[in-house]
């Protein structure tokens, strides 16, 4: 697989996510598999994308239901300091579960020779699988970094893989498992 033809979407790896406003215990304990996953693609010159809540206060839909988080233009709605944010790296705001909604995150992989994306992030069953929904889609295959994501609960994070592999044939891998296809471990 050409480095070139595959992406990593990292979905809501927020301050927000991880240790804020809808604080994700699961999610701190995949920060170093994340922070690795993202180093080894960006040394084999894998694109990073983060796909990111933006939320309008008093205007989106998505919080009714879930509260204030990711305000756009807080600190709730930046990237994890140790995922370290680099200018190589793309970001992608959105105001849905799904990366690709109503966003140009279709046209950025495009631009890029994209075809296979590799999912990781915050949460499996809910935002990591919408946009996995629409990039499926879209025509791209699907890699799940299973040991780079995950969900409030076990079974929630169960659940949201096991609808990846089903629905959308998505590829089960670990993160050591792509840093060996990518050539850097």
């Amino acid at each position: 697989m050409e480095n070139r033809k595959i992406a990593v979407l990292v979905v809501d790896m927020l301050n927000d996510f991880v240790t804020g406003a809808l604080k994700c215990d699961r999610g701190l304990a995949i920060v170093p598999k994340t922070a690795e996953l993202l180093s080894g693609a960006r040394k084999a010159g894998v694109p990073v994308i983060f796909c990111n809540d933006a939320h309008i206060k008093g205007v989106d839909h998505e919080l009714k239901l879930w509260g204030d988080h990711a305000i756009a233009g807080t600190a709730g709605a930046e990237v994890i300091s140790e995922l370290g944010l680099c200018k190589t790296d793309y970001v992608v705001p959105k105001r849905r579960y799904s990366g690709f909604f109503h966003t140009d995150l279709d046209l950025l992989l495009k631009e890029l020779g994209v075809e296979t994306v590799v999912v990781c992030g915050l949460h499996a069953h809910m935002c990591v699988r919408h946009t996995a929904a629409d990039a499926y889609q879209l025509g791209y295959d699907v890699i799940a970094a299973i040991d780079a994501m995950d969900s409030f609960t076990k079974e929630d994070y169960e659940y949201g893989i096991k609808y990846l592999k089903d629905t959308y044939g998505a590829e089960l891998l670990k993160t050591d498992d792509l840093l060996a296809r990518w050539g850097v471990k």
